[in-house]
């Protein structure tokens, strides 16, 4: 009841500022403000739940593309038509990617290839070797995020994404990069992290606008937010679809969470949740060990076009 189906430019525009504040700069994961939090400006891409992260609130615009992070802070597609069949690469053996529930029945699009070729994109970039040729899989358009943590408890290393459609190929070279080392809440990556970083990869669809703030479910739907701050001024902020549900949040909880990553400093009355507008959406996601890498490199070296050595696989310390 008052949903309306986002879909070719709407959500292009929706994707503009899905973090939370009107930071040039977005990311993926819970940032300051609250556990797993996530802002983002009024640009498209952000952090994982704000612009800078799940949680923070910042955006940075690449061209004609808005990012933003989905995640909260540190610590821690919008096609509606069927989605194409994975080619083949890399293997997924062991790996399942995970399907926003109550997606129906349908082909993955997420695989594992998709997170080696983040993996190669940074080892290429960190030392200095040729950027990964083009991958396998498909190419076709979505919006995506690409999430870094680092070491047994999986912190929250870097996470910005886009709410904007963009070919895979170019959009997660691009994510790859960006997350790992412009994420504003970290310090750029360095090789001596590699072999304890997980990559996660999410492609994000089936986006509805929604009458209602409480219509979505925890653990099911991803969120966007649009609101105007005390001084008039519109806000974003955006928390992907594992966010609640990892923090224990409730729908207010993780409502409150947003507008707070967002920039909101005023008293939260439930006559103001009644104004903001809200997007959800589903993901496919996809995680991935260095360790993980590392077996598949050994299996299907060069199959990605790289060719480098295989880089060494260190133990946790």
């Amino acid at each position: 009841m008052g949903r309306k189906r986002c879909v070719g430019a709407d959500c292009s525009k929706m994707a503009a500022g899905c973090c939370g504040v009107k930071k040039q700069k977005l990311s993926g994961s819970p940032g300051a403000g609250g556990p797993g939090g996530a802002g983002s400006g009024v640009a498209g891409t952000g952090h994982c739940g704000s612009e800078l992260g799940i949680g923070s609130s910042s955006s940075v615009v690449a061209g004609n593309v808005t990012r933003m992070n989905g995640l909260g802070g540190p610590g821690s597609s919008s096609s509606t038509n069927a989605l194409s069949p994975t080619p083949g690469g890399y293997t997924s053996t062991g790996l399942s990617p995970t399907l926003s529930p109550g997606s129906g029945a349908r082909k993955m699009v997420v695989s594992a290839e998709m997170c080696c070729f983040c993996f190669d994109v940074l080892y290429c970039h960190l030392y200095g070797y040729q950027p990964p040729r083009t991958p396998r899989f498909t190419n076709d358009p979505y919006p995506l995020f690409v999430t870094w943590k680092i070491g047994r408890d999986k912190r929250l290393r870097g996470c910005i994404g886009t709410f904007s459609a963009m070919n895979l190929h170019s959009g997660l070279r691009e994510y790859t990069l960006t997350s790992a080392l412009k994420d504003s809440r970290f310090p750029p990556m360095t090789r001596d992290e590699l072999p304890r970083l997980f990559c996660s990869v999410s492609l994000l669809t089936n986006f509805e606008d929604v009458g209602d703030y409480l219509d979505w479910e925890v653990g099911v739907h991803g969120i966007r937010i649009e609101f105007f701050n005390e001084k008039g001024s519109k806000r974003t902020a955006t928390y992907l679809p594992e966010v609640a549900k990892e923090q224990g949040w409730d729908h207010i909880q993780t409502i409150d969470s947003l507008l707070r990553k967002g920039g909101y400093k005023a008293p939260i009355t439930n006559d103001f949740r009644k104004t903001i507008k809200l997007t959800r959406y589903r993901s496919e996601k996809m995680t991935m060990s260095y360790a993980e890498y590392i077996a598949h490199r050994q299996h299907h070296h060069y199959q990605n076009g790289i060719g480098h050595p295989l880089p060494p696989y260190n133990h946790y310390s």
